[in-house]
């Protein structure tokens, strides 16, 4: 019986242990996401972060060695939720290379992503001038990889269409730009953009360079 229990390989779940740090990192990243939404980069600190989470400051001390890595952290968080995201839209759409970017520009608008919360963190992050580099630099990967996907599709569609306008690398630029700019318009002007009649702006550009491919919505 000794034996046994000596040679029993492990289950591979984690332990209380494990998913209770796993917890505790997630408590607190979305407990920033509340304060930086509520008073922003500058006004966020330690303190309103524990007490969105009603967590003491040595349990934040204990996961993220700085105000600054649980900054990252939370800006890792964002991109990496995105981009699980958009993957999953991507990989389920269809095998039409349209079925697929129509998925992508989806995934900028579906609610778990297209919030006024997470929106106003975002911008917060993009309006830092002392470390924009910084933060770019974290994500950087992550969007190049959706831009070149972008670019890919584009691509097959002009040639399934023989559409000979707008260079793709220069409409995937264009996405990116429109998506910036109407979650702008989402947080900024909440009464006048919903996600659908921003989702709908997205793919109306696609159907005047795609008319075969994307359908004009009906505004």
């Amino acid at each position: 019986m000794n034996q046994t229990l000596r040679t029993q390989k492990p289950t591979g779940k984690p332990t209380r242990r494990t998913a209770s740090k796993e917890v505790r990192r997630q408590q607190l990243i979305t407990s920033t996401i509340n304060s930086i939404a509520k008073y922003g980069i500058g006004g966020t600190t330690m303190s309103t972060v524990t007490d969105d989470a009603g967590l003491s400051l040595g349990i934040v001390n204990f996961h993220f060695e700085s105000k600054q890595k649980l900054f990252e952290e939370t800006l890792l968080f964002l991109a990496r939720e995105h981009h699980e995201h958009w993957q999953t839209g991507y990989k389920d759409a269809g095998l039409g290379a349209a079925d697929k970017l129509r998925a992508i520009v989806g995934a900028h608008f579906h609610p778990k992503i297209c919030t006024r919360k997470k929106l106003a963190v975002w911008f917060a992050f993009y309006g830092e001038a002392g470390r924009r580099k910084v933060y770019r630099k974290l994500i950087e990967d992550i969007d190049a990889e959706r831009f070149e996907i972008s670019v890919q599709l584009c691509e097959k569609i002009a040639e399934e269409g023989g559409y000979h306008g707008i260079p793709p690398r220069q409409i995937a630029n264009m996405l990116e730009s429109l998506y910036d700019g109407l979650w702008l318009d989402i947080l900024t002007y909440p009464g006048s953009y919903s996600r659908e009649t921003a989702q709908d702006h997205v793919l109306a550009f696609l159907a005047s360079i795609f008319p075969e491919h994307f359908a004009m919505p009906d505004f």
